[in-house]
């Protein structure tokens, strides 16, 4: 028994030894400002904003003219031009005729057979040709179309603004989880660790009553098998803690090991439960994500309303160089375009249909999810009320805990008590300090969660500053 009383001792000597060294003293607020610049989701969010910013700067050129440039070889299967040859043989033969009558002079049927003998054909284009050019095109209306885009598009910039606001809360309620729970599991190793100590100290007491007869070996096994319950429960304790640094590491994106120093806190007076669900009505940003989502589906409404209606746009174009292009051929052009759909098989009447039922779906999302995130509030309001509610007892029964170990060791010495009422209240003593940790623990975790719910985490550290702020600190 006693080797295995050295063994545990010594494995938790080696995870206690320089626990502190290299360590780093970090406040809250400091842990927060880490968290919002270093953490690679924020980095993320960053970019995801950036993208959705620069989508809606493209759908606002969706309203300016569209200007191109455009550089075409043709090789055609062969000249385009006029022939003419077909029409010598019957002008021939009616200059003839003619002439045999005397109705035309000599000098015009001598000019007129010259004529003959030249080529009647004219090549209008060349079969090889190229050109360079640039166009224009402007729409003048598009039954809203556009403007169903753009505003497509600043609604989901918005989005994703929220969707961004919606995780750096998440952030926030993942760092009070793990920085105070950092600071909890040392706590817990610091109040096990009293525990070995105090039953270290009664364990070597009791070898030495044993020695005088004064009590029994029962009793002195009893407090053996205490000590070596109690080493391994600080061993797991030491354990929970390198756990809980890691995350809180992770967290903060720093390989640095810290140690909060910011205590845990109890509010003794807050607002009602009826305020923060005023608050997460105005800055939840899944309930704005929502409405957000049924603004967009009111603009899908309007754009399938627009293939109802013409498209009209204007257009121009000319070219800036030219190779053995025909001279016949205009160099530029202007116009005027309108298109209007007759019937495209009710594909046009299907989606605007759907488009009007996604709205009323999204509406009834939006009802769903308000009620959703109003139960999420209550509860969470009511169970930091339940740890708020439970302190007055705890420090209560922590003052009468550590009374009645006094009174247990006194005892013990004079041969009054045994051996197990001196561990006993050694670890009772140990319990309710841990609840009393424990349940400030989870006040200030149900408080960051109810604000990341109210769409309000940015205020959890000024909750920690108020004057009704109770610091619930260790108790040695």
């Amino acid at each position: 028994m006693k080797k295995m009383i050295l063994l545990t001792a010594l494995a938790g000597a080696v995870l206690g030894a320089g626990a502190q060294e290299g360590k780093k003293m970090l406040s809250f607020d400091d842990a927060l400002v880490r968290t919002m610049t270093n953490n690679p989701e924020i980095s993320a969010l960053q970019y995801e904003e950036k993208a959705a910013e620069q989508e809606r700067k493209a759908a606002f050129g969706l309203r300016l003219p569209q200007i191109g440039v455009t550089g075409t070889y043709a090789h055609l299967g062969k000249d385009i031009g006029i022939d003419l040859n077909g029409l010598k043989e019957p002008v021939k033969g009616l200059m003839e005729g003619m002439g045999g009558t005397g109705i035309l002079p000599p000098e015009i049927l001598q000019q007129a057979g010259a004529l003959l003998g030249q080529n009647w054909g004219m090549t209008i284009q060349d079969r090889n040709t190229a050109f360079v050019g640039g166009s224009v095109t402007m729409p003048l209306y598009t039954g809203g179309k556009i403007n169903a885009a753009n505003n497509a598009a600043k609604i989901n910039e918005r989005t994703t603004r929220e969707k961004g606001a919606q995780s750096r809360n998440a952030l926030v309620s993942q760092l009070a989880e793990y920085y105070y729970g950092l600071a909890l599991a040392n706590q817990v190793v610091a109040v096990r660790q009293q525990v070995v100590d105090g039953v270290r100290v009664h364990l070597n007491d009791a070898i030495a009553l044993e020695k005088n007869g004064i009590i029994s070996q029962g009793d002195r096994l009893y407090a053996e098998v205490k000590m070596a319950e109690a080493e391994r429960e600080l061993l797991q304790s030491r354990l929970q803690a390198r756990t809980v640094t890691t995350a809180l590491s992770n967290t903060l994106n720093e390989e640095q090991e810290f140690v909060p120093v910011s205590p845990m806190f109890i509010l003794e007076e807050i607002e009602d439960v009826a305020y923060f669900k005023d608050l997460a009505a105005k800055n939840n940003p899944l309930l704005n994500q929502v409405a957000l989502k049924r603004d967009l589906a009111k603009e899908n409404v309007r754009l399938q309303r627009s293939e109802f209606l013409p498209q009209i746009a204007l257009g121009g174009g000319t070219f800036f160089y030219n190779y053995q292009f025909s001279k016949y051929l205009p160099t530029w052009a202007v116009g005027a375009g309108i298109q209007l759909k007759i019937f495209d098989g009710l594909n046009r009447e299907y989606k605007f249909s759907a488009a009007k039922n996604t709205v009323r779906q999204v509406e009834a999302l939006q009802t769903k999810a308000g009620n959703e995130i109003s139960v999420l509030i209550e509860k969470l309001y009511n169970e930091m009320r339940t740890y708020h509610d439970q302190m007055p007892s705890i420090e209560a029964s922590l003052k009468f805990a550590q009374e009645y170990l006094r009174i247990q060791n006194a005892a013990f010495k004079e041969g009054m008590a045994s051996s197990a009422d001196v561990i006993d209240a050694q670890l009772n003593l140990a319990k309710i300090k841990t609840e009393r940790i424990q349940a400030a623990y989870y006040y200030d975790l149900m408080l960051a969660r109810l604000l990341e719910a109210a769409g309000a985490s940015e205020q959890f550290a000024d909750y920690g500053k108020r004057p009704t702020a109770v610091q619930i600190r260790f108790e040695e």
